[in-house]
Protein backbone atom coordinates (compact mmCIF):
# COMPACT_ATOMS: atom_id res chain seq x y z
CA UNK A 1 0.00 0.00 0.00
CA UNK A 2 3.08 2.56 -1.39
CA UNK A 3 0.39 4.60 -3.14
CA UNK A 4 -1.82 7.07 -2.09
CA UNK A 5 -5.11 5.78 -3.06
CA UNK A 6 -4.83 2.52 -1.33
CA UNK A 7 -5.42 4.46 1.47
CA UNK A 8 -8.66 6.11 0.09
CA UNK A 9 -9.65 2.88 -2.28
CA UNK A 10 -12.06 0.45 -2.04
CA UNK A 11 -10.80 -1.17 1.00
CA UNK A 12 -11.36 1.79 2.86
CA UNK A 13 -14.33 2.39 1.85
CA UNK A 14 -15.12 -1.03 3.37
CA UNK A 15 -13.30 -1.15 6.35
CA UNK A 16 -14.16 2.21 7.75
CA UNK A 17 -18.25 1.78 7.85
CA UNK A 18 -17.98 -1.86 9.40
CA UNK A 19 -15.79 -0.34 11.99
CA UNK A 20 -18.05 2.85 12.46
CA UNK A 21 -20.90 -0.17 12.69
CA UNK A 22 -19.04 -2.05 15.23
CA UNK A 23 -18.57 1.31 17.18
CA UNK A 24 -21.94 2.66 16.74
CA UNK A 25 -23.47 -0.61 17.88
CA UNK A 26 -20.76 -0.93 21.29
CA UNK A 27 -21.16 2.48 22.37
CA UNK A 28 -25.45 2.21 21.61
CA UNK A 29 -25.20 -1.32 24.07
CA UNK A 30 -23.33 0.85 26.70
CA UNK A 31 -25.17 3.27 26.94
CA UNK A 32 -28.36 1.88 27.05
CA UNK A 33 -27.18 0.02 29.90
CA UNK A 34 -26.90 0.96 33.43
CA UNK A 35 -23.40 2.17 33.22
CA UNK A 36 -22.89 5.93 32.53
CA UNK A 37 -19.47 6.88 31.67
CA UNK A 38 -19.67 10.79 31.25
CA UNK A 39 -18.37 12.95 28.57
CA UNK A 40 -18.27 16.46 27.72
CA UNK A 41 -22.18 17.03 27.10
CA UNK A 42 -23.54 14.44 29.36
CA UNK A 43 -24.79 17.30 31.94
CA UNK A 44 -26.55 19.21 29.01
CA UNK A 45 -28.40 16.25 27.47
CA UNK A 46 -30.88 13.69 29.60
CA UNK A 47 -31.01 10.49 30.74
CA UNK A 48 -33.64 9.18 28.89
CA UNK A 49 -32.75 11.18 25.63
CA UNK A 50 -29.35 9.53 25.50
CA UNK A 51 -30.65 6.18 26.10
CA UNK A 52 -32.85 6.19 23.47
CA UNK A 53 -30.20 7.57 21.42
CA UNK A 54 -28.19 4.35 22.16
CA UNK A 55 -30.77 2.13 21.37
CA UNK A 56 -31.38 3.96 17.70
CA UNK A 57 -27.85 3.79 17.83
CA UNK A 58 -27.39 -0.24 17.76
CA UNK A 59 -29.61 -0.12 15.19
CA UNK A 60 -28.00 2.37 13.38
CA UNK A 61 -24.77 0.01 13.31
CA UNK A 62 -26.76 -3.01 12.54
CA UNK A 63 -28.34 -1.46 9.28
CA UNK A 64 -24.70 0.04 8.27
CA UNK A 65 -23.26 -3.38 8.44
CA UNK A 66 -26.02 -4.44 5.85
CA UNK A 67 -25.15 -1.33 3.97
CA UNK A 68 -21.74 -3.16 3.44
CA UNK A 69 -22.68 -6.30 2.41
CA UNK A 70 -24.30 -4.24 -0.18
CA UNK A 71 -20.69 -2.47 -0.70
CA UNK A 72 -19.16 -5.18 -0.82
CA UNK A 73 -21.66 -6.06 -4.54
CA UNK A 74 -20.62 -1.91 -5.66
CA UNK A 75 -24.37 -0.92 -5.04
CA UNK A 76 -25.69 2.43 -5.55
CA UNK A 77 -28.12 2.03 -3.06
CA UNK A 78 -25.53 0.60 -0.82
CA UNK A 79 -23.67 3.82 -1.18
CA UNK A 80 -26.15 5.92 -0.60
CA UNK A 81 -27.47 5.02 2.90
CA UNK A 82 -24.00 4.75 4.09
CA UNK A 83 -23.66 8.18 3.14
CA UNK A 84 -26.78 8.73 5.03
CA UNK A 85 -26.26 6.51 7.61
CA UNK A 86 -22.71 7.83 8.69
CA UNK A 87 -23.66 11.43 9.65
CA UNK A 88 -26.37 9.66 11.05
CA UNK A 89 -24.27 7.52 13.81
CA UNK A 90 -21.95 11.00 14.02
CA UNK A 91 -25.04 12.84 15.54
CA UNK A 92 -25.65 9.40 17.80
CA UNK A 93 -22.86 9.30 19.26
CA UNK A 94 -23.26 13.10 20.24
CA UNK A 95 -26.19 12.72 21.78
CA UNK A 96 -25.39 9.94 23.56
CA UNK A 97 -22.70 12.07 25.46
CA UNK A 98 -20.48 9.76 26.58
CA UNK A 99 -16.53 9.26 26.56
CA UNK A 100 -16.78 6.12 24.69
CA UNK A 101 -18.91 7.94 21.45
CA UNK A 102 -16.63 10.51 20.79
CA UNK A 103 -14.06 7.20 19.26
CA UNK A 104 -17.63 6.73 16.89
CA UNK A 105 -18.15 10.58 16.14
CA UNK A 106 -14.74 11.48 14.90
CA UNK A 107 -14.48 7.57 12.85
CA UNK A 108 -17.79 8.56 11.15
CA UNK A 109 -16.67 12.17 10.23
CA UNK A 110 -13.31 10.54 8.88
CA UNK A 111 -15.23 7.80 7.03
CA UNK A 112 -17.39 10.55 4.88
CA UNK A 113 -15.50 12.13 2.39
CA UNK A 114 -13.69 8.44 1.66
CA UNK A 115 -17.38 7.52 0.46
CA UNK A 116 -17.76 10.81 -1.36
CA UNK A 117 -14.08 10.64 -3.10
CA UNK A 118 -15.09 6.40 -4.13
CA UNK A 119 -18.65 7.20 -5.82
CA UNK A 120 -17.61 6.24 -8.52
CA UNK A 121 -17.27 2.68 -7.53
CA UNK A 122 -20.14 2.40 -6.34
CA UNK A 123 -22.43 1.92 -9.82
CA UNK A 124 -24.00 -0.71 -10.12
CA UNK A 125 -27.78 -0.92 -9.53
CA UNK A 126 -29.68 -3.33 -7.57
CA UNK A 127 -30.52 -6.97 -9.30
CA UNK A 128 -32.94 -9.07 -7.33
CA UNK A 129 -33.91 -12.13 -8.82
CA UNK A 130 -37.79 -12.92 -8.98
CA UNK A 131 -37.31 -15.54 -5.88
CA UNK A 132 -36.16 -12.57 -4.12
CA UNK A 133 -38.57 -10.07 -4.99
CA UNK A 134 -41.21 -12.87 -4.15
CA UNK A 135 -40.13 -13.16 -0.83
CA UNK A 136 -39.74 -9.80 0.25
CA UNK A 137 -43.18 -8.75 -1.24
CA UNK A 138 -44.63 -12.46 0.90
CA UNK A 139 -42.50 -10.66 4.31
CA UNK A 140 -44.22 -7.35 3.86
CA UNK A 141 -47.68 -8.42 3.06
CA UNK A 142 -47.84 -11.41 5.92
CA UNK A 143 -46.29 -8.20 8.42
CA UNK A 144 -48.99 -5.82 6.67
CA UNK A 145 -51.38 -8.36 6.64
CA UNK A 146 -51.08 -9.48 10.45
CA UNK A 147 -50.71 -5.70 11.58
CA UNK A 148 -53.93 -4.27 10.24
CA UNK A 149 -55.74 -7.38 10.62
CA UNK A 150 -54.89 -7.43 14.38
CA UNK A 151 -55.37 -3.75 15.17
CA UNK A 152 -59.11 -4.16 13.49
CA UNK A 153 -59.52 -6.92 16.31
CA UNK A 154 -57.88 -5.08 19.23
CA UNK A 155 -60.85 -5.54 21.39
CA UNK A 156 -60.58 -8.99 21.29
CA UNK A 157 -56.84 -9.41 22.54
CA UNK A 158 -55.53 -9.11 25.81
CA UNK A 159 -52.92 -6.13 25.91
CA UNK A 160 -53.22 -5.06 22.51
CA UNK A 161 -54.66 -1.43 22.21
CA UNK A 162 -51.69 0.67 19.40
CA UNK A 163 -50.69 0.07 16.11
CA UNK A 164 -47.17 -0.50 17.70
CA UNK A 165 -48.56 -3.63 19.57
CA UNK A 166 -50.47 -4.80 16.34
CA UNK A 167 -47.04 -4.76 14.62
CA UNK A 168 -45.02 -6.41 18.29
CA UNK A 169 -47.91 -9.50 18.00
CA UNK A 170 -47.54 -9.48 14.34
CA UNK A 171 -43.50 -10.18 14.58
CA UNK A 172 -43.36 -12.25 17.21
CA UNK A 173 -46.15 -14.14 16.41
CA UNK A 174 -44.75 -14.89 12.51
CA UNK A 175 -41.00 -15.10 13.69
CA UNK A 176 -42.67 -17.87 16.13
CA UNK A 177 -41.02 -16.10 19.67
CA UNK A 178 -44.35 -16.03 20.85
CA UNK A 179 -44.49 -14.48 24.42
CA UNK A 180 -47.63 -14.55 24.69
CA UNK A 181 -48.32 -11.28 26.35
CA UNK A 182 -50.77 -10.77 24.03
CA UNK A 183 -53.56 -13.64 23.65
CA UNK A 184 -56.57 -14.02 21.07
CA UNK A 185 -59.44 -13.96 23.42
CA UNK A 186 -62.39 -14.63 20.60
CA UNK A 187 -62.85 -17.84 17.80
CA UNK A 188 -62.52 -15.14 15.44
CA UNK A 189 -59.39 -13.70 16.93
CA UNK A 190 -57.89 -17.22 17.64
CA UNK A 191 -58.46 -18.23 13.67
CA UNK A 192 -56.88 -14.91 12.51
CA UNK A 193 -53.77 -15.23 14.87
CA UNK A 194 -53.57 -19.30 13.13
CA UNK A 195 -53.74 -17.34 9.80
CA UNK A 196 -51.24 -15.18 10.95
CA UNK A 197 -48.77 -18.33 12.37
CA UNK A 198 -49.39 -19.57 8.81
CA UNK A 199 -48.82 -17.13 6.80
CA UNK A 200 -45.91 -15.32 8.71
CA UNK A 201 -43.62 -18.42 9.11
CA UNK A 202 -44.03 -19.18 5.47
CA UNK A 203 -42.92 -15.75 4.46
CA UNK A 204 -39.78 -16.01 7.19
CA UNK A 205 -38.51 -19.27 5.81
CA UNK A 206 -38.59 -18.23 2.19
CA UNK A 207 -36.79 -14.70 2.99
CA UNK A 208 -34.24 -16.81 5.13
CA UNK A 209 -33.90 -19.36 2.32
CA UNK A 210 -33.68 -16.01 -0.49
CA UNK A 211 -30.67 -14.45 2.16
CA UNK A 212 -29.16 -17.84 2.30
CA UNK A 213 -28.98 -18.08 -1.77
CA UNK A 214 -26.30 -16.23 -1.45
CA UNK A 215 -23.80 -17.73 0.41
CA UNK A 216 -24.75 -21.26 -0.67
CA UNK A 217 -23.55 -19.82 -4.14
CA UNK A 218 -20.68 -18.67 -2.30
CA UNK A 219 -19.49 -21.84 -1.43
CA UNK A 220 -20.16 -23.61 -4.43
CA UNK A 221 -18.09 -21.53 -6.72
CA UNK A 222 -14.89 -22.10 -3.98
CA UNK A 223 -15.42 -25.56 -4.84
CA UNK A 224 -15.59 -25.31 -8.64
CA UNK A 225 -12.35 -22.66 -8.23
CA UNK A 226 -13.77 -19.81 -8.94
CA UNK A 227 -14.37 -16.24 -6.99
CA UNK A 228 -17.05 -14.63 -6.10
CA UNK A 229 -18.33 -11.34 -7.33
CA UNK A 230 -18.02 -9.68 -3.72
CA UNK A 231 -14.43 -10.84 -3.54
CA UNK A 232 -13.91 -9.38 -7.54
CA UNK A 233 -15.22 -6.18 -6.90
CA UNK A 234 -12.40 -5.64 -4.45
CA UNK A 235 -9.94 -6.03 -6.41
CA UNK A 236 -7.43 -3.10 -7.12
CA UNK A 237 -3.65 -2.41 -7.72
CA UNK A 238 -3.00 -5.97 -8.84
CA UNK A 239 -2.01 -7.98 -11.09
CA UNK A 240 -3.78 -10.24 -13.84
CA UNK A 241 -2.32 -13.81 -15.06
CA UNK A 242 -4.10 -14.61 -18.49
CA UNK A 243 -4.40 -18.71 -18.74
CA UNK A 244 -1.99 -20.97 -17.03
CA UNK A 245 0.20 -23.51 -18.15
CA UNK A 246 4.46 -24.86 -17.50
CA UNK A 247 5.71 -21.15 -17.68
CA UNK A 248 2.85 -19.57 -15.40
CA UNK A 249 4.10 -21.73 -12.01
CA UNK A 250 6.98 -19.91 -11.67
CA UNK A 251 5.52 -16.59 -12.42
CA UNK A 252 2.51 -17.56 -9.79
CA UNK A 253 5.05 -18.44 -7.38
CA UNK A 254 7.06 -15.26 -7.34
CA UNK A 255 3.74 -13.36 -7.62
CA UNK A 256 2.69 -14.92 -4.08
CA UNK A 257 3.18 -12.54 -1.23
CA UNK A 258 4.68 -9.76 -3.25
CA UNK A 259 1.14 -8.20 -4.64
CA UNK A 260 -2.35 -9.57 -5.27
CA UNK A 261 -3.17 -11.51 -8.18
CA UNK A 262 -5.42 -13.52 -9.88
CA UNK A 263 -5.65 -16.32 -12.77
CA UNK A 264 -7.89 -16.28 -15.48
CA UNK A 265 -8.29 -20.26 -17.17
CA UNK A 266 -10.82 -21.86 -18.62
CA UNK A 267 -9.46 -24.94 -17.08
CA UNK A 268 -11.90 -26.00 -14.46
CA UNK A 269 -9.40 -29.40 -13.01
CA UNK A 270 -6.71 -26.81 -12.94
CA UNK A 271 -8.77 -23.65 -12.00
CA UNK A 272 -10.04 -26.21 -8.41
CA UNK A 273 -6.50 -27.25 -7.77
CA UNK A 274 -5.25 -23.22 -7.80
CA UNK A 275 -8.20 -22.05 -5.23
CA UNK A 276 -7.28 -25.32 -3.07
CA UNK A 277 -3.81 -23.49 -2.83
CA UNK A 278 -5.14 -20.10 -1.68
CA UNK A 279 -4.79 -18.68 -4.89
CA UNK A 280 -7.47 -16.42 -6.62
CA UNK A 281 -8.36 -17.89 -9.72
CA UNK A 282 -11.15 -17.11 -12.43
CA UNK A 283 -12.63 -19.73 -14.10
CA UNK A 284 -13.51 -18.33 -17.58
CA UNK A 285 -11.95 -17.73 -21.08
CA UNK A 286 -8.99 -15.04 -20.80
CA UNK A 287 -9.40 -13.61 -24.30
CA UNK A 288 -12.93 -12.95 -23.10
CA UNK A 289 -14.09 -9.30 -22.56
CA UNK A 290 -16.08 -10.60 -20.11
CA UNK A 291 -13.93 -12.27 -17.29
CA UNK A 292 -11.34 -9.56 -17.68
CA UNK A 293 -14.06 -6.94 -16.84
CA UNK A 294 -15.11 -8.77 -13.65
CA UNK A 295 -11.50 -8.97 -12.75
CA UNK A 296 -11.20 -5.54 -12.67
CA UNK A 297 -8.69 -4.76 -15.52
CA UNK A 298 -9.55 -1.44 -15.26
CA UNK A 299 -7.93 -0.98 -11.83
CA UNK A 300 -5.25 -3.83 -12.84
CA UNK A 301 -1.44 -2.19 -12.21
CA UNK A 302 0.09 -5.58 -14.95
CA UNK A 303 -0.86 -8.14 -17.22
CA UNK A 304 0.86 -11.26 -17.59
CA UNK A 305 0.72 -14.16 -20.60
CA UNK A 306 2.49 -16.80 -20.48
CA UNK A 307 1.28 -20.23 -21.75
CA UNK A 308 2.56 -22.60 -23.60
CA UNK A 309 0.10 -21.17 -26.58
CA UNK A 310 1.20 -18.14 -28.17
CA UNK A 311 -1.81 -17.84 -30.07
CA UNK A 312 -4.24 -18.12 -27.00
CA UNK A 313 -2.07 -15.49 -25.20
CA UNK A 314 -1.99 -13.28 -28.26
CA UNK A 315 -5.50 -12.96 -28.19
CA UNK A 316 -5.95 -12.69 -24.48
CA UNK A 317 -3.32 -9.36 -24.78
CA UNK A 318 -5.75 -7.97 -27.64
CA UNK A 319 -8.26 -8.41 -25.41
CA UNK A 320 -6.71 -6.71 -22.46
CA UNK A 321 -5.42 -4.17 -24.49
CA UNK A 322 -8.74 -3.12 -25.98
CA UNK A 323 -10.21 -2.78 -22.48
CA UNK A 324 -7.48 -0.74 -20.51
CA UNK A 325 -4.48 0.64 -23.21
CA UNK A 326 -2.63 1.86 -20.52
CA UNK A 327 -2.10 -1.45 -18.38
CA UNK A 328 1.26 -2.97 -18.64
CA UNK A 329 1.05 -5.94 -20.35
CA UNK A 330 4.35 -8.88 -19.90
CA UNK A 331 4.22 -12.02 -22.41
CA UNK A 332 6.31 -14.56 -22.91
CA UNK A 333 6.79 -16.02 -26.48
CA UNK A 334 7.45 -20.18 -26.48
CA UNK A 335 8.02 -19.53 -30.18
CA UNK A 336 10.92 -17.09 -31.47
CA UNK A 337 9.08 -16.09 -34.21
CA UNK A 338 6.34 -15.16 -32.70
CA UNK A 339 8.01 -12.25 -29.96
CA UNK A 340 7.06 -9.52 -32.53
CA UNK A 341 3.18 -10.76 -32.85
CA UNK A 342 2.81 -10.53 -29.19
CA UNK A 343 4.16 -6.99 -29.09
CA UNK A 344 1.87 -5.98 -32.12
CA UNK A 345 -0.97 -7.50 -30.39
CA UNK A 346 -0.39 -4.98 -27.33
CA UNK A 347 2.29 -6.64 -25.02
CA UNK A 348 4.36 -3.95 -23.87
CA UNK A 349 7.49 -6.40 -23.19
CA UNK A 350 7.97 -9.56 -24.38
CA UNK A 351 10.42 -12.17 -22.95
CA UNK A 352 11.56 -15.29 -24.69
CA UNK A 353 12.32 -17.61 -21.82
CA UNK A 354 13.62 -20.23 -24.27
CA UNK A 355 15.97 -17.74 -26.64
CA UNK A 356 17.01 -16.43 -23.21
CA UNK A 357 17.91 -19.78 -21.49
CA UNK A 358 19.87 -20.70 -25.38
CA UNK A 359 21.70 -17.82 -25.00
CA UNK A 360 22.91 -18.03 -21.70
CA UNK A 361 23.80 -22.12 -22.40
CA UNK A 362 25.90 -21.41 -25.55
CA UNK A 363 27.55 -18.33 -24.00
CA UNK A 364 28.88 -20.33 -21.24
CA UNK A 365 29.44 -23.44 -23.33
CA UNK A 366 31.70 -20.93 -25.59
CA UNK A 367 33.97 -20.41 -22.46
CA UNK A 368 32.79 -17.20 -20.90
CA UNK A 369 32.34 -16.33 -17.58
CA UNK A 370 30.12 -15.33 -15.58
CA UNK A 371 27.11 -16.79 -16.81
CA UNK A 372 25.79 -19.19 -14.51
CA UNK A 373 25.82 -15.99 -11.90
CA UNK A 374 23.65 -13.84 -14.07
CA UNK A 375 21.04 -16.84 -14.45
CA UNK A 376 21.26 -17.06 -10.40
CA UNK A 377 20.70 -13.17 -10.60
CA UNK A 378 17.95 -13.10 -12.31
CA UNK A 379 16.67 -15.92 -10.14
CA UNK A 380 17.43 -14.42 -6.71
CA UNK A 381 19.42 -17.54 -5.96
CA UNK A 382 22.27 -17.55 -3.59
CA UNK A 383 24.70 -20.38 -3.88
CA UNK A 384 24.86 -23.27 -1.10
CA UNK A 385 28.97 -22.71 -0.89
CA UNK A 386 27.79 -18.50 -0.39
CA UNK A 387 24.70 -19.14 2.50
CA UNK A 388 27.27 -21.44 4.31
CA UNK A 389 29.77 -18.48 4.66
Amino acid sequence: MDRPRDWLGARATILLPVLVAVLSFVTGVVNISAVTIGGPLAEFVPRSIQRTAGFTGALTGFTLLVSVVGLRRRLRIAWYMTVVLLPVAAVQGLVQSSAVSLPLVVLSLVSLPTMLLNRRRFDRPIDLSTAQLAAGAALLGSLMYGTAGSYALRDEFTNLSTATDAFYYTLVTASTVGYGDVTPQSQQAKLFGMSVVVLGTASFAIALGSLLGPAIEKRLSEALGNMTDAQLDLLENHVLVLGHGDLTEPIIEELTGAIEFVVITSDTETATQLQQRDIAVLTADPSDEDPLQRAGIEDAVAVVAATNNDAQDALAILTAKTLNPEVNIVAAATDRENIEKLRRAGANTVISPAVLGGHLIVQSALGREGMENIADHLLDVRDEDDADI
